[in-house]
């Protein structure tokens, strides 16, 4: 059985959606990375780096969370997930990587300031900083979708998941989406489906009782 490693606050969430999305049959083993669990002896044998989230699935073992969605949606998601025309699937491809590589760094580092120091203690100037920059980001995405309904085309794929999961962090960081309706309307689609809602209403409590440890 395919089993995922890492807890419902981490970038684990990604691939518990994509696994839900592709309904298909997984254990999710939770790892308190505030004890330490994720340096324990036993995960480490399975991730040396001592990072979440990893996967395996038969003699397939895997860390890097786009990377982990990448896979499952080729293996199991073709003509889903993973479409079946070479453009479709090329721009899965492209808009993971942007995810990770362009638009990432600027979301987590606003929602950075936002889960680990109180209002008064927040980086107003960075906050604002990468917002700006944020911008011509979302600009891209809003090009693309006057194309398409999604990111690859007319149906729901890996590549909307993938970049959703960043754009919540801007979500959860209080940014104004009001110059980006297409991806406003897109994000709220997006992030809203079943599949996801399943996840996030597990991971609220526990999300909600991090926030009181990192801010009280």
């Amino acid at each position: 059985m395919i089993k995922i490693y890492g807890s419902l606050v981490s970038r684990a969430t990604r691939n518990l959606w994509a696994l839900e999305e592709l309904d298909l049959d997984y254990e999710h083993v939770s790892l308190d990375w505030a004890k330490q669990k994720n340096r324990s002896p036993e995960y480490l044998k399975i991730n040396p780096a001592g990072k979440v989230p990893t996967l395996t699935d038969g003699n397939a073992t895997l860390s890097e969370s786009l990377g982990i969605n990448l896979y499952l949606a080729q293996k199991y998601g073709q003509g889903g997930l993973w479409p079946d025309d070479d453009a479709g699937r090329a721009r899965c491809v492209q808009w993971s990587f942007w995810a990770g590589a362009e638009l990432e760094p600027l979301a987590y580092g606003r929602i950075r300031e936002f889960l680990f120091k109180k209002e008064a203690g927040r980086d107003q100037a960075l906050i604002t900083d990468m917002a700006e920059r944020t911008g011509p980001l979302l600009n891209l995405m809003t090009l693309s979708l006057a194309e398409h309904t999604y990111l690859a085309g007319e149906t729901f794929t890996l590549a909307d998941l993938n970049v959703a999961c960043v754009v919540e962090y801007l979500e959860r960081s209080n940014f104004d989406f009001s110059n980006w309706p297409k991806v406003e309307s897109w994000y709220t689609n997006t992030y809203g489906r079943a599949a996801n809602q399943k996840i996030q209403d597990q991971r609220a409590p526990i999300a909600a009782e991090m926030m009181k440890r990192l801010q009280g």
